[in-house]
């Protein structure tokens, strides 16, 4: 399963790098007979692949044989989310998830036409700002329990470096938000650049984390 994980996730992050790379190259979007609603639609289908992915990772976790979780007769079935909020990779996991929810929303309603800015604010800008938290929030705890630390240098570990570059996409991801804020007058075009640019290299970082996935899942990495 953590194969396919990292293939999804890759997919979900080649989709929204091509969305990034068109709305930071208008000519190109131009050249392909692109509009800006067709160009919003394709970060909405890049969102679908993270949510799947997503919740194969949850789902993994909540069914992991660990043997310090209390056996329950539930726990001898199948779970399809669990709850261990106590054990920090399930939590990071259900925290990532969440967040790709709230990146299926914002992704869709951005597909809406003639919002106005307070409507792109509630609409788009909250759902991104908070489903960005939970990214990060996810993402350092995956590089928590990799380091088995608040933090420890393992560039040996592909596991670590794994984490730790997604943990940075994660970033990468918020700050794209912080910039990606509609205030009630015309947004500057400086800002929507950075936030953009910043979702490529969010985008970027998942990418690259997800492909290291592959050879981590074939076999057991360094620690």
């Amino acid at each position: 399963m953590s194969w396919w994980i990292g293939v999804i996730f890759a997919f979900g992050a080649s989709l929204f790098m091509l969305g990034s790379a068109l709305s930071l190259a208008p000519s190109l979007a131009r050249s392909w007979s692109l509009q800006t609603n067709a160009i919003n639609a394709i970060f909405f289908a890049g969102s679908i692949p993270f949510t799947t992915a997503a919740y194969l990772q949850l789902f993994q976790a909540a069914n992991a044989g660990d043997d310090s979780r209390p056996r329950t007769p539930t726990s001898r079935h199948v779970q399809l989310l669990g709850w261990y909020p106590g054990e920090i990779g399930w939590l990071s996991c259900a925290l990532q998830f969440v967040g790709t929810l709230l990146f299926n929303v914002n992704t869709f309603d951005a597909m809406q036409p003639n919002l106005s800015w307070m409507q792109r604010d509630l609409m788009i800008w909250i759902p991104d700002f908070a489903g960005s938290i939970l990214f990060l929030l996810s993402g350092y705890l995956a590089l928590a329990e990799t380091c088995h630390a608040y933090w420890a240098w393992k560039p040996a570990s592909l596991s670590w470096w794994v984490t730790l570059i997604n943990f940075v996409g994660c970033a990468a991801f918020l700050v794209s938000a912080l910039f990606a804020f509609v205030p009630p007058t015309s947004p500057g075009a400086d800002a929507a650049t950075i936030s953009v640019a910043f979702t490529l290299l969010g985008a970027l970082g998942f990418l690259v984390g997800s492909l290291l996935m592959l050879p981590e899942a074939a076999g057991p990495a360094a620690s």
